[in-house]
This record gives structure tokens, C-alpha cells and sequence, in this order.
């Protein structure tokens, strides 16, 4: 499957993982679940995660795989507040969310109680 198609699909998990994740903690109020959000959906937080996920061996190599497709995928359109470089990032973070849901969940929780 494409990259940025796994991308697409892994923003969304991603979305409702963490948006789960804060309605568990009692955030209650929507401007502070916004808020709150933000520290794992951006495109720096996300770049930050994998960053550190890396760092950790966390994935295999298959994994691994989907990532590098995703952060090399040709393309040079970013939102204007972030970097190319840290946009790519966050796109793979998404990829592989996107590859893990699709094909393997337990491995999704796995690595969403690593991030949270």
C-alpha cells in the first residue's frame, strides 16, 4: 500500500488513540483536550516520538521498512509552520501507525503504550 495512504489512515487511529487517552485521564473541557492534543498530534511531537522510538530499536525490520518508504516519499508540500524534514518524520510516524493497524493491532497497542 502506498505510503501516504498509510499515512491517512494512521493520522486518524492516531487522532482517536490520543484522543481516548485524554478522555480517560478526565479532561473534560473541550479548549483543554485541544489543548492537550496538541503535545502528541503535531507534526514536531510526532518527528519527536519516532525520533525517540528509533533510538530505542523499538521497531523491526519490516517496520522499519514502512517508515523509510513513508519519510522518503517523494514531495516537497508541508504545512507552513513546520520543516520538511520534521513533516517527513511525522508522515512515517503516521505510516507506521496507519501499516500497524491495518495489519497488525496488537503491535499498534504495543506501541501506543509506549508513546502514552
Amino acid at each position: 500500500m502506498n505510503s501516504l495512504t498509510l499515512a491517512y489512515i494512521g493520522d486518524a487511529v492516531y487522532e482517536l488513540y490520543i484522543r481516548e487517552y485524554l478522555i480517560n485521564k478526565k479532561i473534560v473541557k473541550v479548549n483543554d483536550l485541544q489543548k492537550e492534543s496538541i503535545k502528541y498530534v503535531s507534526a514536531t511531537n510526532q518527528s519527536n516520538i519516532l525520533h525517540d522510538l528509533l533510538d530505542k530499536n523499538f521497531f523491526n525490520e519490516k517496520e522499519l521498512d514502512i517508515i523509510k518508504r513513508a519519510r522518503n516519499h517523494k514531495g516537497n508540500r508541508h504545512p507552513k509552520n513546520t520543516d520538511i524534514i520534521t513533516y517527513k518524520h511525522a508522515t512515517a510516524f503516521e505510516a507506521i501507525i496507519g501499516y500497524l493497524y491495518l495489519n497488525d493491532k496488537e503491535r499498534l497497542n504495543e506501541l501506543m503504550k509506549v508513546v502514552l
